[in-house]
């Protein structure tokens, strides 16, 4: 059986690689899924087409640093007939998933995700209370996960930390002192974050620093400003991806974004596959080769 079942899967690599040189992939696809029995093989050339694509983006330069806009959950889940926690569970599940894909397959510096608004505290009081709790445990499991140590990844939590409950609080100050010597790797979680809040505090203490003659009126210019940002130690990000097929940045990274190349996937966040990553990263590197970059 097991002689039999790897032949056919020797077959069907060999079918799915015609498809990929032939071009014909999506209308070959499209023409086998419609049938129980052709899942194993959607499936398989699947899995060959993501390896395929991944070796061909390390042949190009690759993004330093992917912004992440997770959208999507409550909707997948009511599709799906679950409710809405049940996708936020799901979401971090897939967020897990995502960064190992970034860290192992893609060796990626900088991984920056917006979790949890300011404007989502106007949810329902419940699903706040919710999203809090799974935060909190999410982020003490964080400070604590090998793979963060291993790697050497630095944790920062950016946003309004004074509106969490103080158990998320000093979750987030947890994770990020025990991981505040390392360098290698950066990953950022956007928590009671807002972009036009961010860029307000920045102004507010550029208008310290003058006030305080640590700096002259002169001297603001807009080399300054990112050093008063949550991302002050960072590059921009190369990337911005947003799940779930809306096309708007939603108050995240406003300044940062300015030089950002976006990429919108139409697939909620817990259906988001590494193929839909290689995508946009795909997409990133052809836009960058007809600018010349």
């Amino acid at each position: 059986m097991d002689i039999k079942k790897a032949k056919l899967e020797k077959k069907i690599d060999y079918i799915g690689e015609r498809a990929i040189k032939l071009g014909v992939v999506k209308k070959f696809i499209d023409t086998i899924y419609k049938n129980k029995l052709s899942k194993f093989i959607y499936s398989r050339i699947e899995r060959l087409m993501t390896q395929k694509m991944l070796e061909e983006i390390k042949e190009h330069s690759l993004p330093r640093h992917i912004a992440v806009i997770m959208d999507g959950n409550r909707r997948f889940a009511r599709e799906l007939g679950l409710n809405p926690s049940v996708g936020h569970e799901l979401g971090r599940d897939k967020l897990e998933e995502v960064a190992k894909w970034c860290l192992d397959d893609i060796g990626l510096e900088i991984l920056t995700v917006y979790a949890f608004s300011t404007e989502n505290f106007q949810r329902s009081s419940e699903e706040v209370e919710q999203l809090m709790e799974q935060l909190g445990k999410n982020l003490k499991e964080l400070a604590r996960n090998e793979d963060i140590h291993k790697n050497r990844v630095r944790i920062q939590i950016i946003g309004q930390l004074s509106l969490l409950p103080e158990k998320v609080r000093k979750a987030a100050e947890l994770a990020m002192d025990l991981t505040k010597d390392y360098g290698e790797h950066f990953f950022n979680i956007a928590v009671a974050y807002g972009g036009r809040e961010e860029i307000i505090r920045a102004i507010r203490s550029i208008a310290r620093d003058v006030k305080d003659d640590k700096l002259d009126i002169g001297d603001i210019e807009e080399g300054i400003m990112p050093s008063y940002l949550y991302t002050s130690n960072l590059p921009d990000p190369d990337l911005i991806l947003r799940t779930s097929g809306e096309e708007r940045i939603s108050n995240f990274l406003l300044w940062q974004l300015a030089y950002s190349e976006l990429y919108f996937a139409d697939v909620y966040w817990p259906a988001f596959k590494k193929i839909d990553l290689l995508k946009a990263i795909k997409s990133y590197q052809e836009r960058k080769k007809r600018y010349g970059k």
